[in-house]
Parts: structure tokens; sequence; C-alpha cells
């Protein structure tokens, strides 16, 4: 039977990434809720419109048109078969919408939490650093730059740290996202559909056991 990937983590825990080289190996299409709601800037759809509008006047977009969207996107031949879902169900509510979809596509759900501890969680999001001149990203900690505070590429280019990247912000981002994901978390795990992934490793390892939940 073909799967809905739901991919669970916080800020840092490298999902993204994950949910990137499934698409790129597996062929298995990356669903992000971000690129959704970007597209949906551009598009000249009856939904579109009324996203736009919602947008304008500064509202937060309901779960009922969060789900209508997915549902939108989903439906394209890309999604034929299985695919994951980056950024989406982000609550209980949204969960049970996505049962909905499941049956109608006639897929399975599989949720997959990659799971990062706290304090490493905390040395990857206040230790980046990233090159203004080519975008090349480093980490003070686990990827340091040779010289320290510039660039391997360009050593005239001091690297810039995001404002958001303090830990005082870090760990109001991660709290959010603790509190956000636990009803969802549990949601999945009461249904005995959630498995977590150890998040530390290397990419190639963290992918291998990825692939290992999916087989």
């Amino acid at each position: 039977m073909e799967k809905i990937i739901v991919l669970i983590g916080a800020p840092g825990a490298g999902k993204g990434t994950q949910a990137r080289l499934l698409e790129e190996r597996r062929g298995i299409p990356q669903i992000s809720t971000g690129d959704m709601f970007r597209e949906m800037k551009t598009l000249d759809t009856p939904l579109a419109k009324e996203v736009q509008e919602i947008m304008a006047s500064g509202k937060l977009i309901s779960d009922d048109i969060t789900y209508r969207i997915v549902r939108e996107r989903t439906s394209k031949d890309d999604t034929k078969g299985s695919y994951v879902l980056d950024g989406y169900p982000r609550t209980a509510v949204q969960a049970e919408q996505l049962e909905e979809l499941a049956k109608e596509q006639g897929k399975e759900i599989i949720a997959i939490e990659v799971d990062v501890p706290r304090d490493e969680l905390m040395k990857r999001l206040t230790g980046r650093r990233s090159c203004p001149e080519c975008g090349e990203i480093y980490n003070i900690y686990s990827k340091p730059p040779k010289a320290e505070g510039v660039c391997d590429e360009h050593p005239q280019t001091p690297l810039s740290h995001r404002a958001d990247d303090t830990e005082e912000k870090v760990a109001v981002r991660l709290a959010t996202y603790d509190e956000q994901t636990k009803p969802l978390l549990e949601y999945y795990a009461n249904s005995g559909r959630l498995t977590k992934i150890d998040g530390t490793g290397d990419i190639e390892g963290i992918f291998k056991d990825l692939e290992g939940v999916l087989s």
C-alpha cells in the first residue's frame, strides 16, 4: 500500500534534509506546507484567491483551509504514489483531517520523528554561521571554518549569524515546538504509527534508518 509519510522534527533536527534525500534517491515527492503557501500567493484559482485575502488581512489560515490546500496539492499526478508531508499536520485536528484524506486516496499514514536531544539542537541552531558571499553554512561546534569567523572560500568575508539564532530565541522556538507538537506525537503514538529515529548521527546513517522504517 502506498504511504503518506508524516515527517516530524524540531527546528534543527534535519528533517528537511531527509525529506529532500527521499525525493532525490527514492523519487518520493516532498510536499512542504511552506512551499504550498508560497505557491498560493502567485496562483489564480478560487482557493488561492481566498488564501491571498486571508494573508492580506493578517489573519491566520484555518485548519480547514490548510487541509484544502494539502488536498489540492496531493491530488496532482506526482503524488499518485507515496509522498512525504513536511510541516503538516501540525495539530491533532489536522492529523484527524489527514485520516480522511488517506482514506480518500487509499494510502496508509506512517509518522516518523527525527529525534535530537535539546542540547544538540541548541548547538546546531546557535552555532550556525553562513557566508553572505556564497551561502556556505558552517557551525562553530560541528563544522567550523578553517579560520575563525571567516569563510574558507572567501577569507575577506566575515560570516553572518542569524538574528533569531541566539540562545534565548532558540529556547523559545524549541519550547513552542514542544508545546504544539506533543499532542501530535501522542496522537500517532497512541495509534501505534509513530517510529522514532535517532537524528544525531551523520546524514547518511540517519537516511539509512529512515529507509529501514519505510521498507
